[in-house]
């Protein structure tokens, strides 16, 4: 997740879809959308400067916080859009309050006509005289009935996976009437399901419009500026121990692979902020018998230099002044790169030196040998091994939406990310007047790359720990187990947040949870 926030934010703060000159393998006016769909934050009404397009002359639509961020169409084949504004969030089916009289009567004459419809005996005689279409016509009343059944009882997630299968199946007539409906029951200041089902619902917006082939194209908006970013990433790292339980779980294997050694080099191949090695820092400063020379490279894409407030130069300053507190010998190398670009010449590696890798919740950003030839996940871990590190730390999380087709990829999205946004709300609420800039910053862009985007294009692909581990086996690998310190450590940090926070070991491994659902896993490799 946190690579995932580092990375994804760090390109913009809203999402904007710009419009394909044609969608292929479908036969839809979709591919007339004028529109982008953007998320706005609770205080703002403005929708953000965007650079202007002569194939789209309608402005961009901003929503304040009670209403979903879906932008109105103007395309003639979802004319519905237009004509079902989102209720604020008193008038949610999941709020407890009830529609409007006029809703309630009109939903069900439909169920009764449907009913009327299905029950109908002669129903298929008289359809499949006509090419089988009396087949089709009862699976899409029977879907039909079945959302509006499910919209009855505020059901949101039931009706997000029918409208996603609606949109796989291009069925635009359904897909219309459900995100008209499913527009009414989002709220990016509601119910945890309600926030992430507004989010969810702009992703299957921008895949029907432009088939996840445009998105993060074209368009550049005003960034958010670098202090703006850091008081977002602040308050989701405080609000939630999944950062925390990541550094502190990934510093305790380091500084026990380390302990004896005098000479310490740490690539990390996200270094973002560089606050994971604060505390690893002071540590190693109040080492029995001294504390060693430690030296960092520090990996990050080279665009997100706005979220640091700047060049690496400043992270290796501020870690620079740390160790001089702490009376650590310490040196600091930046490389602007993205990871597959990484090659053994541009990390510097000495002889002589405990060489320890950091893997922070970033690796599920590579592309696989699903997406690429070069395989740049596998070969980025067979380099690490050639440098014989001392240990390497993975931080990833637990989620399987890298191979799995759209579907179960949809449902893996909403139920893992539901578990954030619940456990969000323990520590933030509803009036926070930054929680929804923290939602939309930090989280909302994976949720809609994963719903939107194919390909290359799909930057969220994350895989679960048994297959992290087959890849590391078979890059030479041997688990490193954590040790019981590092066990007790994290269950006292979780100890402060949540008793819904759940810790599991198993294999030398530790799974972060909440309630029942896992949700990120952290391990050592050598």
């Amino acid at each position: 997740m946190e690579a995932t926030q580092k990375h994804m934010i760090q390109e913009g703060s809203s999402m904007f879809y710009h419009q394909p000159s044609s969608v292929k393998q479908m036969d839809l006016s979709v591919q007339t959308f004028d529109s982008y769909c953007t998320l706005e934050s609770s205080s703002g009404t403005k929708s953000h400067p965007c650079l202007n397009n002569k194939n789209n002359s309608s402005s961009t639509t901003s929503f304040s916080s009670n209403e979903s961020p879906i932008s109105q169409a103007n395309n003639n084949n979802l004319s519905r859009f237009n004509n079902h504004s989102p209720d604020d969030n008193n008038n949610s089916p999941l709020s407890g309050s009830s529609a409007t009289n006029n809703n309630e009567t009109e939903l069900s004459l439909m169920l009764k006509d449907l009913e009327t419809a299905m029950m109908e005996p002669d129903l298929d005689n008289s359809f499949n005289h006509q090419g089988g279409f009396g087949q089709q016509h009862r699976v899409v009343s029977t879907a039909m009935y079945r959302s509006m059944e499910m919209i009855s009882r505020g059901d949101l997630k039931g009706v997000l996976y029918e409208c996603a299968k609606a949109v796989e199946n291009y069925d635009l007539e359904m897909t219309d009437w459900l995100i008209s409906q499913l527009q009414q029951m989002v709220s990016v200041s509601g119910e945890p399901v309600q926030r992430l089902g507004a989010y969810m619902l702009e992703g299957l917006v921008a895949r029907l419009a432009s088939s996840g082939s445009s998105i993060y194209k074209a368009l550049r908006c005003k960034d958010p500026t670098g202090p703006e970013l850091l008081t977002y990433m602040h308050i989701l790292y405080e609000a939630c121990p999944y950062f925390k339980f990541g550094y502190e779980s990934a510093n305790g294997a380091i500084a026990e692979a380390v302990k004896n050694e005098s000479f310490v080099h740490i690539i990390d191949f996200q270094i973002s902020q560089g606050g994971q090695w604060v505390s690893l820092i002071r540590a190693l400063g109040a080492r029995p018998g001294g504390p060693p020379k430690v030296r960092i490279t520090g990996i990050d894409d080279p665009r997100s230099s706005f979220a640091r407030q700047g060049g690496l130069e400043l992270v290796g300053q501020r870690l620079g002044k740390l160790a001089e507190m702490c009376g650590v010998p310490f040196e600091f190398h930046g490389a602007a790169l993205c990871c597959t670009e990484v090659e053994i010449e541009k990390l510097g590696v000495r002889n002589g030196e405990a060489l320890a890798v950091n893997f922070p919740l970033v690796l599920h950003h590579m592309p696989d040998e699903s997406v690429t030839v070069e395989n740049h996940r596998d070969r980025l871990l067979r380099l690490v091994k050639r440098l014989s590190p001392n240990v390497v730390t993975l931080v990833e999380q637990e989620a399987n939406t890298n191979t799995a087709p759209f579907l179960p990829r949809f449902v893996e999205t909403m139920n893992h990310y539901l578990a954030v946004f619940e456990s969000i709300d323990v520590k933030l609420a509803r009036d926070h007047k930054e929680r929804i800039n923290v939602e939309q910053h930090c989280l909302a862009r994976e949720v809609v790359n994963l719903i939107a985007c194919e390909g290359v294009e799909r930057e969220e692909r994350h895989e679960p720990l048994g297959k992290w581990r087959s890849r590391f086996h078979m890059a030479g690998f041997k688990p490193y187990p954590l040790s019981s310190y590092v066990n007790a450590t994290i269950k006292g940090l979780l100890e402060s947040y949540s008793e819904k926070y759940t810790l599991e070991e198993r294999d030398g491994a530790l799974y972060l949870g909440w309630k029942n659902q896992p949700l990120i896993t952290s391990c050592a490799w050598r």
